[in-house]
């Protein structure tokens, strides 16, 4: 496209003040300015869109055409400018969430936003802890939510609600016991999330001392699968996210086991890129994301 917004702003208050004076003052420009964007408007479309009559620039046949195909156009652009400038609540957002959050907290989060804020419009990526980093870091999502902390540079993290881990089974004769040490489970069959998992990370990092007995059995990417798993196979044992398990736990299809001397709480964190740009939406959601995670995981 040849003819640029600014030749049509001055087009139309050329043809609304009739001289070009004024419309240098009134715009801040140069006369000769003014009188070169309308020559340059004049040759791009190749006739003449003014009459000179005492004095004063008169709009002729075309150059009435002219202005009634443009002015809707010209006030439609401003009144989008005025949009995406006063109102925070307009635009789209791209959030990425790592496997436990995408499936039992962002959905919430997402709808209940877009319904209070019609305008907005939120996509979702999901992916392990590691993946979504790679995505906040690449710009692939504006905002990132991750299980556990993470050392990176160009990424900014913040905590949005504690999680506790739980040690799960569907296997009945373990839940005789009322505690177990750690050491004491680690020949049973162990499920865990797959490699780059937040999951993973944190319960492997807390048994540090003992990984090297640990029976890993199977590592499966959904927890939705390990839970299948577990009611299925006895002997199976995984460490999963308390929110992921409530109901399975509530509803004897799956059991927790108590385990002595270990504290498997963990965070939630929102990340974003260093050099991100914070605009009013991505602020206004980001607030109400971390308030409504504190309310969901405090439930």
């Amino acid at each position: 496209m040849r003819i640029t917004l600014r030749q049509m702003e001055i087009f139309l208050q050329v043809a609304k003040i009739g001289h070009l004076t004024q419309v240098a003052n009134e715009m801040g420009l140069s006369q000769s300015a003014v009188s070169m964007s309308i020559k340059e408007l004049e040759c791009i479309l190749g006739c003449k869109l003014f009459d000179r009559i005492q004095k004063k620039l008169v709009l002729n046949e075309k150059g009435r055409a002219f202005m009634h195909a443009i002015e809707p156009l010209v006030k439609k652009l401003r009144d989008i400018e005025e949009e995406f400038m006063s109102q925070e609540n307009k635009g789209e957002l791209t959030v990425g969430a790592s496997t436990t959050i995408a499936d039992y907290i962002m959905p919430h989060i997402i709808c209940e936003y877009m319904e209070k804020y019609p305008d907005v419009k939120i996509s979702m990526k999901i992916g392990n802890t590691d993946e979504i980093v790679k995505m906040v870091e690449e710009g692939s999502v504006d905002l990132g939510y991750i299980e556990g902390e993470i050392q990176n540079f160009n990424v900014v993290t913040s905590p949005v609600g504690v999680d506790e881990l739980v040690i799960v089974t569907g296997d009945k004769n373990l839940v005789k016991k009322k505690e177990y040490y750690i050491d004491n489970l680690l020949e049973y069959k162990w499920i865990l999330r797959e490699e780059g998992s937040g999951t993973r990370s944190v319960f492997l990092n807390k048994i540090k001392n003992y990984v090297t007995g640990l029976n890993l059995f199977l590592d499966l990417r959904h927890t939705e699968a390990i839970k299948s798993v577990l009611k299925e196979t006895s002997g199976t044992i995984s460490c999963i996210s308390k929110i992921a398990v409530n109901r399975n736990i509530e509803c004897g299809e799956l059991y927790q086991l108590k385990i002595k001397g270990f504290d498997f709480t963990r965070e939630f964190f929102q990340i974003h890129h260093k050099d991100k740009y914070k605009s009013e939406l991505f602020k206004k959601f980001s607030v109400f994301a971390r308030y409504r995670f504190g309310e969901i995981l405090n439930k």
